[in-house]
């Protein structure tokens, strides 16, 4: 079975489950994000060491630096919006009016679909580092 098929059932099979396990779920994602912070400022200090005096690979490593900044900003919307959600979570738990369990729900699948593109796209990024900082 394929790596998508996969996520499919997982997705199926999670936005199935107890609110408790996707709670569980968007606890995991911050903790992905952190960690991703991490990765980023270590990115960050290796291209500011390894930055070379050639025009060419400056231009590059400029390129990289830029998008690093992407990346930040889209860790930091993107924390804000599940923080946000485990909120939603938490009025949801104490019945306030005008919230369900099928928004809740939907929100979780349309934030699990952010992060596993996210993941993809970031691991791309990383690739694109690591090949850089290999011709240096």
């Amino acid at each position: 079975m394929d790596t998508t098929a996969n996520k499919n059932l997982k997705a199926q099979f999670l936005l199935g489950a107890g609110l408790d396990v996707l709670h569980f779920e968007t606890k995991e994602w911050l903790e992905t994000i952190a960690f991703w912070k991490d990765e980023v400022r270590f990115f960050d200090n290796l291209l500011k060491k390894k930055v070379s005096a050639e025009a060419s690979k400056q231009e590059y490593a400029e390129m990289l630096k830029n998008l690093d900044k992407i990346h930040k900003d889209l860790f930091n919307d993107f924390e804000d919006d599940i923080m946000s959600h485990e909120r939603m979570l938490s009025k949801l738990e104490q019945g306030e009016k005008g919230l369900s369990d099928g928004q809740y729900r939907d929100k979780h699948h349309h934030l699990l679909g952010r992060m596993n593109t996210f993941k993809s796209n970031f691991n791309q990024f990383k690739k694109i580092v690591f090949d850089y900082v290999k011709t240096i």
